[in-house]
């Protein structure tokens, strides 16, 4: 048989392509990196794209929703921060461990038996690294109980001096016992110790305290809320943000490009003190917020720039939301200004009305997930653990992730039932309870408010009160719960008052059938 023969250029040309297929087939294979960005006290209405009224320019946040898919329906656990960024990273339900936040040198949200999303990732190769905001929990090492008292907000409130606590001792119980490499922050803006966080230790030992009636700076809007303790000296506020992003670069363009990453960027703003360097002044229509926000946005596209310029951006997934809904300061911005931080929803920050835990939420994945793309299915942030998991291959350990869903068919655009939740628990205190299924929502509460709506806002939208013993909102028809259906249908009540009890004492509510 005669031997076949191929001219030179052809056979070139033939190990191009085996050689760009070989390729192309590696790179698949690469796990994608993970890149959370989680924002502070932003409402769904702060996010430009998504508010034909907006005062506030969103231009990278706007761009990261049409290089990717905008979940109009989305859900934070709670109304309220810790609560929120526990159930983000575990997959649960912020009521099965505690309601409240964190406090000033509190001891740590989780519980030891928790499994984390850093952890699952830690364990298959990932380099994972939070930045900003922790605000679960630390063991600090106290001297003694705290031996000084001011009053704030009408109360007398005790705190620790510098010397109550040993600063030389690593601090366990936070980032880095939660399956995260290394941790940068200075744990939350408005809590002490007012000091940088590297890893498990203070990179300089606070030797003054915050005195709360003279911070030393001007706000530029509402209150500073800081409490007191002990702060580093000439320690600046206004360094926070600025300080944050650029360590969150530096992070980023350390990456090996063959060691896949995740990467859990807690931004400390808008959230109070409302602090906008001065660079940023004026820059929305929407008074300090306003340009507080676009300053967010601004640290935002730097490092969705940092992903692209080191060559990370197509292997990235990046998803981006925020921990509750906006302050109440929301409130005096809608009739000053004419924006409306919560967006047409009912509530704000703490509420169970939608307002407190109806988010902003995009998710970008080159190749993956279709541009432009809207979805308007029912997603709760405790979804992201098993549709990560999912993503990466791996396999769930058991009780982890008790109440998450995988929304990897969501991402992707591929057939599958709606909706995928059977149902989402709203709550942010003991007290008031909601549970949305399908269209319905039911609160088990006259109010699905922790405070008052002022009169002057009611006038400016209409608003009224309500006098049922609980609530019901087709949530289809009336997103802004004006109408209350309570006494129509008394079958819904009993079937979602039923349903409520049944997950409060389940174990897991995630693939449960419709």
């Amino acid at each position: 048989m005669q031997a076949l023969s191929f001219p030179k250029s052809s056979i070139f040309a033939f190990l191009s392509i085996l050689l760009a297929i070989s390729a192309c087939s590696k790179e698949s294979s690469n796990p994608p990196n993970i890149v959370i960005i989680y924002a502070d006290d932003m409402g769904y209405g702060d996010l430009a794209i998504q508010n034909p009224n907006s005062k506030i320019p969103t231009p990278n946040l706007d761009k990261l929703a049409k290089e990717g898919m905008r979940f109009t329906d989305a859900h934070s656990s709670s109304g309220i921060c810790s609560p929120s960024r526990y159930a983000l990273l575990t997959g649960t339900y912020h009521w099965r461990r505690q309601f409240g936040i964190v406090g000033a040198f509190g001891k740590p949200f989780f519980a030891e038996t928790d499994i984390t999303l850093p952890q699952l990732l830690q364990a298959e190769g990932y380099s994972t690294a939070c930045i900003g905001k922790w605000h679960l929990g630390w063991n600090w090492e106290f001297q003694n109980q705290p031996t000084a008292e001011v009053e704030q907000w009408g109360k007398m409130t005790k705190y620790y001096l510098p010397e109550d606590i040993d600063w030389n001792q690593p601090v366990s119980g936070g980032p880095l016992d939660r399956g995260f490499d290394y941790y940068f922050g200075d744990g939350t803006i408005n809590f002490p110790p007012y000091a940088w966080v590297e890893n498990d230790r203070i990179i300089q030992a606070p030797s003054e305290t915050m005195d709360i009636n003279n911070i030393g700076f001007e706000v530029k809007e509402g209150s500073w809320e800081f409490r007191p303790g002990p702060k580093v000296k000439d320690w600046n506020p206004y360094e926070v943000l600025p300080t944050l992003a650029k360590k969150t670069e530096e992070w980023i363009k350390a990456q090996d490009k063959n060691k896949p990453f995740f990467l859990y960027f807690a931004l400390p703003s808008p959230h109070a003190p409302i602090i906008p360097n001065d660079e940023f002044d004026g820059k929305s229509q929407a008074g300090p917020y306003g340009d507080f926000m676009v300053q967010t946005d601004w640290v935002i596209g730097e490092v969705l720039a940092a992903l692209k310029e080191n060559g990370l951006e197509e292997n990235t997934i990046v998803i981006f939301s925020a921990d509750n809904g906006p302050e109440h300061y929301a409130w005096e911005r809608a009739e000053k200004f004419d924006h409306f931080s919560m967006g047409d929803f009912r509530g704000l920050k703490r509420d169970v009305w939608e307002g407190g835990h109806h988010v902003p939420f995009i998710v970008k994945w080159p190749g993956h997930i279709q541009e432009e793309s809207v979805s308007n299915e029912l997603i709760s942030q405790i979804d992201v653990m098993a549709t990560i998991a999912n993503i990466i291959g791996i396999e769930m350990p058991e009780k982890a992730a008790p109440d998450s869903y995988d929304f990897t068919a969501v991402f992707t655009g591929k057939d599958y039932h709606s909706p995928l939740r059977e149902a989402t628990i709203h709550n942010t205190n003991a007290k008031i309870w909601g549970i949305r299924k399908g269209d319905w929502l039911y609160i088990n509460d006259s109010t699905g408010g922790l405070r008052p709506m002022p009169e002057s806002f009611k006038e400016l939208t209409g608003y009224t009160d309500f006098h049922t013993p609980g609530l019901l909102f087709n949530m289809k028809e009336d997103p802004e719960q004006r109408d209350n259906l309570f006494e129509k249908f008394p079958e819904k009540i009993t079937e979602l008052s039923a349903l409520l009890e049944d997950y409060r004492e389940s174990e897991s509510t995630a693939n449960r059938t419709k």
